[in-house]
């Protein structure tokens, strides 16, 4: 078995991944870290229909559940807000 040759930049790996190359055999697991962002808090929020609507076409198109996706748009929304406060 050819043994890998390994990415020269992170681009590089993420083209390799993206195209489908098999890539466990680049990655060294052993500095691998879990991250625990710490207690986790049930959120309840009341939203119209149609808005649900669209975030489930968006979600679809992308192959992420709901949750993940409002989630991960959260993050975002925060990281700019605080970022947007530093430079102010």
């Amino acid at each position: 078995m050819a043994k890998l040759k390994l990415a020269k930049s992170a681009q590089e790996f993420d083209k390799r991944f993206e195209a489908g190359e098999d890539i466990h055999d680049l990655i060294d697991m052993s500095k691998a870290k879990v991250v625990r962002h710490g207690k986790k808090v049930r959120l309840t929020l009341d939203v119209a229909e149609s808005l649900v609507t669209e975030i489930d076409e968006i979600r679809q198109q992308i192959g992420v559940d709901r949750g993940a996706l409002i989630k991960v748009w959260l993050h975002e929304r925060v990281k700019q807000e605080k970022a947007e406060k530093k430079s102010a």
